[in-house]
């Protein structure tokens, strides 16, 4: 009975979103039944505005970040600390991917269930439903961290992986702050409220960006979604994943104080983009915004090559070399994310003095991109070829003529 009971959660969870279809077929219910609405808090004054305006988000805070180069390309509120709620499971999940990729952790390890870790099927509460005194594989408590958001599942692995959830905070704590989320305080792997755990749109998105780079074998997981586990199927409450083939990730979270939370990843072309919502009105309108943003920041932006990989951009002087001047270009292909039809210009700025011997691939400057008089980018200059350094005399010939 338990397992058909939670077979249509998927169903449940992209209704309960707003995640049909435009045009799909509704039971109407009679005028006196509705409900009325809840009133939305309105759009954030001081968000940052990009060229052109941006949506207005009816929500504590948001952003919306360019995978590729973490830029931010609009905001409101991006640094205040806020309760993360389950979005904190993105760090518990991080950490566990990253031992797994350091092969601290093997995707068969049994984990074991304590008293403390057990979900005792509260409705308040997510659970994958672990039994008490059990074992669970890794890999299946990762999915159960990704896709369900079970606290038992975090709790487990955070003592499996610290000796307990205390410790393992500790861990998260040095995480964040190698990553640079400098708004950001974790006290326990679920996000179950207390006053100072808190995180903010710009480090969640950090965290989310983060993920995509360094947890490629696993980041699949966030697109799952269903998992079942112990006979109960359960479904990602991430909406977007059943009406946007170009989301594959990320999280959702929602307490009471926290309001309702989504951190989504969308990949269209050749542009990613990564999206925060924190603290809005339900669980519709954290989809519904996200979507906006997304939809907003495709339709506004586009990937530019200011300069093409192997071009040569300026021949730099070399101080007592072989040779007096060394090609220099770029090492990699360098992309930015614009507005779209913004014109770029590039100026080239080398190091004073170069002396060889120069190797091939040194950094020996920069080129800066700019729009409108204003820097938007910056990426290495390197030198093309090597350049041994001259004989003394003709070391001493060059410092004359000098």
């Amino acid at each position: 009975m338990q397992s058909r009971k939670f077979a249509f959660l998927p169903l449940v969870f992209a209704l309960a979103a707003g995640a049909l279809l435009p045009g799909a077929a509704t039971a109407a219910k009679p005028a006196a039944q509705k409900k009325p609405a809840v009133e939305a808090p309105a759009p954030l004054a001081g968000q940052s505005v990009v060229e052109g305006g941006v949506p207005a988000i009816p929500a504590k805070a948001w952003l919306l970040m360019d995978a590729d180069s973490g830029e931010v390309l609009a905001s409101a509120n991006p640094d205040e600390p806020l309760p993360p709620a389950s979005l904190t499971k993105m760090m518990t999940s991080f950490l566990v991917e990253q031992a797994l990729r350091s092969g601290k952790l093997k995707e068969g390890d049994l984990v074991s269930v304590s008293e403390n870790a057990w979900c005792r099927g509260s409705s308040t509460e997510s659970c994958m439903y672990l039994p008490l005194n059990g074992q669970a594989t890794v890999i299946d408590i990762l999915r159960g961290i990704v896709i369900q958001s079970g606290n038992d599942a975090s709790k487990a692995i955070a003592e499996h992986m610290a000796g307990s959830e205390e410790g393992f905070a500790k861990l998260m704590n040095a995480e964040a702050k190698r990553l640079g989320m400098t708004h950001t305080n974790f006290v326990n792997a679920t996000g179950l409220p207390d006053p100072a755990h808190k995180s903010s749109a710009r480090d969640l998105a950090i965290l989310a960006r983060a993920i995509i780079r360094d947890s490629s074998n696993y980041y699949s997981l966030y697109a799952e979604r269903e998992f079942k586990y112990n006979n109960i199927k359960q479904g990602n409450r991430n909406a977007l994943l059943y009406t946007d083939s170009t989301v594959d990730g990320l999280k959702t979270g929602h307490t009471q104080e926290a309001g309702y939370c989504l951190v989504t990843s969308s990949k269209r072309n050749d542009m990613r983009l990564i999206t925060v919502i924190l603290n809005t009105h339900s669980a519709k309108a954290r989809a519904d915004e996200s979507r906006k943003l997304l939809g907003w920041g495709f339709s506004r932006f586009e990937k530019a090559s200011p300069i093409q990989p192997g071009a040569v951009v300026t021949d730099a002087k070399i101080r007592f070399g072989k040779a007096d001047t060394v090609a220099a270009g770029l090492g990699a292909p360098w992309t930015l994310t614009v507005p779209r039809g913004q014109k770029l210009q590039t100026s080239v700025q080398v190091k004073p003095d170069l002396e060889a011997p120069v190797t091939k691939g040194a950094v020996i400057g920069k080129v800066v991109a700019e729009s409108n008089g204003k820097p938007i980018g910056e990426a290495p200059l390197v030198a093309q070829a090597d350049v041994e350094r001259a004989g003394f005399m003709l070391r001493m010939w060059q410092y004359l003529v000098k």
